[in-house]
């Protein structure tokens, strides 16, 4: 294992302030609910991200796709890989969930065909477009997933990941950008050192960035009062664009 299953940090965190202004659609043939946010000025690509336990409804990451669309230009779709099974966000500050009892609905049997119908969704409708794709906590797995040989990303990012197998990581053959926390139970130091050494060994095209004063699903659910959340927050955002961009051009 490259990054502990999720546990009560994957759920603590602060709702952002703003108001989201991209919608809801139902993808072609895979009916799976999305939010998307357009028209993103990058033709040649879009971006789709794979969220964390609170699924499609979080404003934190609707917010984050909302500016990946309006100062970098890229079109991007978050679908519903949780099939509505997302957790209530009345529970983000306390933390308490039952994973076990949650997790049990939620393995890699059941959510990677969702992911992998979505992206085939996507890309059916953006045909010729390259797709970058961002995993969040839990969505990490399923970004992970996709940059294998025979996944459906040309690039991927994750930040703060949880449930990812040391084998995926090998399997990996798209760049890949880490965002990780000083402080982080499920990608703790000797996690990021297993990590690091697999991709050195399997000669990835990588970049790790490593936060000090910051926690565990602080690029989006993290305090925007927090200096240090805030900085490493919108530096993970600069981060990933310019990755993006550098790898798709």
């Amino acid at each position: 294992m490259a990054s502990y299953p999720p546990a009560d940090c994957c759920a603590k965190g602060f709702i952002h302030k703003g108001t989201p202004s991209g919608t809801y659609i139902e993808l072609t043939d895979s009916k799976i609910k999305t939010y998307v946010t357009k028209p993103g000025k990058k033709e040649d690509r879009v971006l789709v991200i794979l969220p964390d336990i609170y699924g499609i409804y979080l404003p934190n990451t609707l917010l984050i796709a909302d500016q990946f669309a309006s100062k970098s230009g890229y079109t991007t779709y978050i679908p519903d890989i949780l099939l509505n099974d997302h957790l209530d966000v009345t529970l983000m500050k306390s933390g308490k969930v039952d994973f076990g009892e949650w997790i049990s609905r939620h393995g890699s049997d059941i959510t990677k065909p969702v992911v992998v119908s979505a992206l085939k969704a996507i890309k059916e409708a953006n045909k010729e477009k390259k797709i970058a794709v961002i995993g969040y906590c839990f969505g990490a797995k399923y970004a992970i997933q996709q940059g294998a040989i025979d996944g459906l990303a040309d690039v991927i990012a994750i930040a703060h990941p949880s449930f990812v197998d040391a084998a995926e990581v090998e399997a990996i053959t798209k760049p890949l950008l880490i965002s990780a926390a000083e402080t982080d139970h499920i990608f703790p130091f000797d996690k990021i050192f297993e990590t690091l050494e697999i991709t050195k060994k399997e000669k990835m095209t990588y970049q790790f960035d490593l936060f000090s004063g910051v926690q565990h699903g602080f690029a989006a659910r993290g305090d925007p009062s927090d200096k240090a959340v805030k900085y490493a927050k919108e530096k993970v955002f600069f981060d990933q664009t310019y990755w993006f961009d550098y790898h798709l051009q």
